[in-house]
């Protein structure tokens, strides 16, 4: 049998450990046909369990960056060694480990070398910048001894051409299986008392630009006077130095701004479905799972002006982009939705991908295993 090795230690939590998931569902089908022998080197086995793999556990390098370092260009050579011979070596997180196998590839999620971050998150944010200023670096490390780069978007892959200097063809683009949109039947939901609901659904972190928001809020009620609308954004204030920094600001001062703090799945579609509009300001995603999420209810969505989410919007009919530093531009699309005026929002195209290009694990491993 020839080997499949999937190194995912960095996987724990949200749409990572989603992908790992979906990889190693889809391999214990192939596995279970005897043809291949699947190994997964991941953090805690319980976290992916499927039968028909076989499971490497450890937890040591997720504890420091440094750990995850030696792991990753030292111990996974060691390990390939003792599993060899390997047939494809998959990394699911970014970075392309020394190891010895016929085949190499690397799942490239982390979008943080294209955000152009503030100097004020030096401060609030230190991990974030960390993140933005070294992860370029991590990426260069063995990426052109890969045979295939995997990415979720086609900017994503015209960028990292750029910066690596790599083939277009060597870059499969691989949009996650999560993003497929199911359309809902239209609701004209409207609120009671006439009030117009935004929702932005977004983990606390800098990059994903609350205060954009926040400065529209107080735009739309200190500025024009408009009050008759409510905006939940999904932070309490008191997660991190950047949430504290938030609420200090604009928490407990205007009606309309609501924080909900975390909601889990099932809530997070009940906002969804009650909710008017989505903004979603963030300045750098490898995808906007948001707005796969929302687009099913065929409502309004205020987007930022950026590569992504015009990729991810692909297809809905009714998108605005602003530009995610320009709170007054923002203020003004809200404030005509408020009003009734739907005609800001405008059809978004779906952008077509050239090959190489994968809809689902299927067909990402027969490439991978095929060529």
């Amino acid at each position: 049998m020839k080997t499949i090795v999937i190194s995912a230690v960095n996987l724990v939590e949200a749409g990572t450990l989603a992908i790992l998931r979906d990889c190693l569902q889809y391999l214990t089908t192939l596995a279970e046909q005897e043809e291949y022998r699947v190994v997964a080197v991941v953090y805690k086995k319980e976290l992916a369990n499927f039968p028909n793999i076989e499971y490497i556990e450890t937890q040591w390098p997720k504890k420091k960056w440094i750990n995850r370092l030696w792991f990753e260009y030292v111990s996974m050579k060691r390990i390939s060694r003792e599993l060899y011979p390997v047939y494809l070596w998959f990394s699911l997180h970014d970075t392309s480990p020394t190891v010895i196998a016929e085949r190499r590839v690397v799942y490239c999620h982390n979008s943080f070398p294209f955000y152009n971050w503030k100097l004020r998150e030096l401060f609030l944010a230190p991990r974030i910048v960390m993140f933005a200023i070294f992860t370029k670096y991590f990426y260069r490390i063995n990426i052109r001894q890969n045979s295939y780069v995997v990415v979720q978007q086609n900017w994503f892959r015209d960028t990292m051409a750029r910066m690596f200097n790599l083939n277009r063809e060597q870059i499969i683009v691989a949009p996650p299986a999560s993003a497929v949109i199911k359309m809902r039947p239209l609701s004209g939901f409207r609120n009671l008392n006439g009030t117009y609901v935004f929702i932005f659904a977004a983990s606390p972190n800098s990059h994903k630009n609350f205060e954009c928001i926040c400065q529209a809020v107080e735009q739309l009620e200190k500025e024009m006077g408009i009050s008759s609308f409510k905006v939940y954004i999904t932070i309490a204030g008191a997660e991190n130095k950047y949430t504290k920094w938030i609420f200090r600001r604009w928490g407990n001062r205007f009606n309309s701004l609501k924080f909900i703090g975390f909601v889990n799945r099932m809530d997070l579609e009940i906002y969804y479905a009650s909710s008017n509009c989505l903004i979603f300001p963030s300045k750098v995603e490898t995808w906007g799972l948001p707005i796969s999420e929302f687009a099913k209810y065929q409502k309004p969505m205020l987007l930022a002006d950026l590569q992504y989410a015009h990729e991810t919007a692909g297809g809905c009919k009714k998108v605005a982009f602003f530009d995610p530093d320009n709170a007054k531009q923002l203020a003004k699309l809200m404030a005509a939705l408020i009003q009734g005026d739907e005609s800001v929002v405008k059809p978004q195209e779906v952008k077509v991908v050239e090959a190489p290009m994968a809809h689902n694990w299927a067909e990402l491993f027969d490439h991978l295993l095929n060529f």
